[in-house]
């Protein structure tokens, strides 16, 4: 059951990636918790998010999941470091592509009966994991990078 929903959520974030992550964008863009991203033009921080959503079913579905996510959040923790982007602020635009996704898909009615919302809590836990190891793995490589 929880496979019909992800399928469900999944292809809702792929169809609306780039409508996510300008939402994404627009919020860290002008959040008091991520300066850093102020002065960032929307087509340079765009892409982060709609790369993410893009590729989140990989992510999902995997069957390695800390390996894939370690693959990926490496790069990701790579280019913010080079941006100059400090680890907590890296940190906070990850929480909000995972709220966005959220967020979006709660404003497009994506959650319409109570099976849904059933459905969506058993979803959750598997994302939440993705972006706790995403935490982990950007907070590792923020280290290795400043040694």
């Amino acid at each position: 059951m929880y496979k019909v929903f992800a399928d469900k959520l999944l292809d809702f974030a792929e169809r609306h990636a780039e409508e996510i992550a300008r939402q994404w964008c627009k919020s860290i863009r002008t959040s008091p918790r991520t300066p850093s991203y102020h002065s960032i033009p929307e087509e340079e921080c765009f892409p982060q998010a709609a790369l993410f959503y893009r590729n989140l079913r990989r992510l999902y579905f995997t069957e390695e999941p800390y390996q894939e996510a370690s693959d990926y959040f490496t790069q990701y923790a790579e280019a913010r470091n080079a941006e100059g982007i400090p680890l907590h602020e890296a940190i906070y635009a990850l929480i909000m592509m995972r709220r966005h996704i959220w967020v979006f898909a709660e404003f497009q009615a994506l959650f319409i009966s109570a099976a849904d919302l059933y459905q969506a809590v058993e979803s959750i836990n598997r994302v939440v994991l993705i972006f706790d190891y995403a935490v982990y793995i950007v907070t590792r490589k923020y280290q290795e990078l400043t040694k």
